[in-house]
């Protein structure tokens, strides 16, 4: 079972610390101009999406041997405009460094979001998952 501990710091602040001990700070100020001085809880969940794929295919390459040197994923997500506001569609696009084979890029990104991730496993099927990539030598 996996297990956080959110603690209040002030205001709209929060620390998020993980069942191994590595903290993340989120939230605003609940001033006028709501100044971000942590991560938004939202994005904490894009970013929660993007990590668990990248976790899983960069596994996957390594195993199949593929020259990796770099990975970044560019996520987005759109919400409902009235509350919850609620991820209607998320979007990855993976950027990967290296003489990768586009086809087993391919069949590891469609492993890693529709297998393997456990957090975008849990949002579908309420949110629509895509993904795309491009290859940088």
């Amino acid at each position: 079972m996996s297990k956080i501990l959110l603690r209040w710091v002030e205001d709209k602040l929060f620390t998020g610390t993980d069942s191994n001990g590595h903290s993340v700070v989120i939230g605003r100020t609940s001033d006028d101009q709501h100044h971000w001085q942590g991560v938004k809880p939202s994005e904490l969940l894009l970013m929660a999406a993007a990590s668990c794929a990248a976790f899983d295919l960069i596994e996957i390459l390594i195993k199949q041997r593929e020259p990796l040197i770099n990975l970044h994923i560019e996520t987005s997500g759109d919400q409902m405009d009235e509350p919850p506001y609620s991820f209607i569609c998320i979007h990855n696009h993976y950027v990967v460094r290296g003489a990768v084979n586009p086809q087993k890029l391919a069949k590891a990104i469609h492993l890693s979001e529709d297998k393997y991730c456990s957090v975008i496993s849990s949002l579908r099927p309420q949110v629509t998952v895509t993904s795309d990539f491009e290859i940088v030598e």
